[in-house]
């Protein structure tokens, strides 16, 4: 589903406050799986949001159940007893409405974090608007850093300037889901295949949270490398 934008956000041992501990499960070659925009391009159509915790006032250690906005503009709290009948008139499944405090992510507990100067090289070289919710990043970066570089900077440690510290891991392979248009979910297969052929089918970085805290709009962040630091 479409996400909400925060001016701040508290990060601690699950990741970014609220971030996927809200999924849709229903089943995938016969076995229990969560929906994603791969089996049902539908679903981008709807968003998610906790209007009762903006920002960063929700914790991520206990974060409240959250609401969703149909396409028809209606919101259904997580807990109305209709939302199952609502999913299932859009989406055409039956489906099972599933909390998890500590998130559902792919990779358990991680943060993705992206890069405005990569976003740009690859807008550039499709000669095409690339939007940034097509990746659905936790974090997005202004750096003074090469288109890229950030590919290499696994195990390095990014500091913000409130505080927080995150671990890099490694980059992200990306699925098939940024090919879909989150407005009209539209198909640009093209996407795909220039991050295959150019990149290794990678964009955006893995990364844990080291020193729990505060992510704010604006502020300043650098990465170390081996004790160096670079702005």
């Amino acid at each position: 589903m479409g996400g909400e934008p925060l001016r701040a956000t508290l990060v601690g041992r699950p990741g970014v406050g609220g971030d996927r501990t809200h999924a849709l499960w229903g089943t995938h070659r016969g076995e229990p799986a969560p929906l994603t925009a791969r089996e049902a391009k539908g679903l981008l159509r709807w968003s998610a949001a906790y209007p009762d915790a903006p920002d960063d006032a929700l914790d991520p250690e206990r974060p409240p159940t959250a609401t969703l906005t149909a396409p028809d503009g209606r919101r259904w709290p997580w807990e109305d007893p209709g939302l199952p009948g609502a999913l299932r008139a859009d989406l055409g499944r039956e489906l099972v409405p599933r909390r998890a405090a500590a998130g559902q992510q792919d990779l358990p507990s991680s943060v993705l974090v992206t890069v405005e100067a990569t976003r740009l090289a690859v807008e550039r070289a499709l000669g095409r608007a690339l939007d940034l919710r097509r990746f659905r990043t936790n974090v997005h970066l202004t750096l003074d850093s090469a288109p890229f570089a950030e590919e290499r900077w696994e195990g390095a440690r990014m500091h913000f300037a409130g505080g927080v510290v995150l671990r890099l891991a490694h980059p992200c392979v990306r699925c098939v889901i940024p090919t879909r248009d989150p407005d009209t979910q539209l198909k640009w297969p093209e996407l795909a295949r220039w991050l295959v052929a150019q990149r290794d089918n990678l964009f955006g970085l893995n990364a844990w949270v080291q020193s729990s805290g505060r992510i704010a709009l604006g502020e300043a962040v650098s990465v170390e490398f081996d004790g160096a630091r670079a702005g």
